[in-house]
């Protein structure tokens, strides 16, 4: 097993350096992503284990950016395997998560935040309040 703590101290040094470009890092991430079995979780942190030294060499900076490209990548030329959310987190195309309408017009934008604030709430509180009361005032329909 490695010892994290002396690898950390020989970089420190100056005695180590791993010399791995984010692309290759970003490479390396997809090739193992690729290679897991559906409906694995802690996709980064599983990753970055299976690496092995070089995960353990990498700056956390650079392991990072090259996760967010690996994500990027893994949507883009997987999309039936992948999806990325509008948060940016990667998840398996298995569909249970829906990809929800993000656009929002500035003018709507505008005039909910003042309603929030005079409300005194958060716009998120103000929404479910809006939506309750949207299900009260329509009928439901049958399937």
């Amino acid at each position: 097993m490695f010892n994290k703590k002396f690898f950390s101290d020989l970089k420190r040094s100056g005695m180590m350096n791993v010399g791995l470009s984010k692309t290759k890092l970003s490479e390396a991430m997809l090739d193992i992503l690729l290679q897991l079995p559906q409906g694995a979780t802690n996709l980064k942190e599983t990753i970055i284990s299976h690496m092995g030294l070089i995960g353990q060499m990498s700056t956390t900076r650079d392991l990072n950016d090259a996760w967010n490209q690996a994500k990027k990548k893994a949507a883009k030329l997987y999309p039936d395997e992948f999806i990325l959310d509008g948060r940016k987190v990667l998840h398996w195309n298995d569909g249970s998560v829906d990809d929800l309408d993000k656009k929002i017009s500035t003018a709507n934008f505008k005039k909910l935040n003042a309603l929030a604030d005079i409300e005194n709430c958060s716009v998120n509180k103000l929404i479910s309040t809006l939506i309750k009361s949207y299900e009260k005032q329509t009928p439901k329909k049958k399937k």
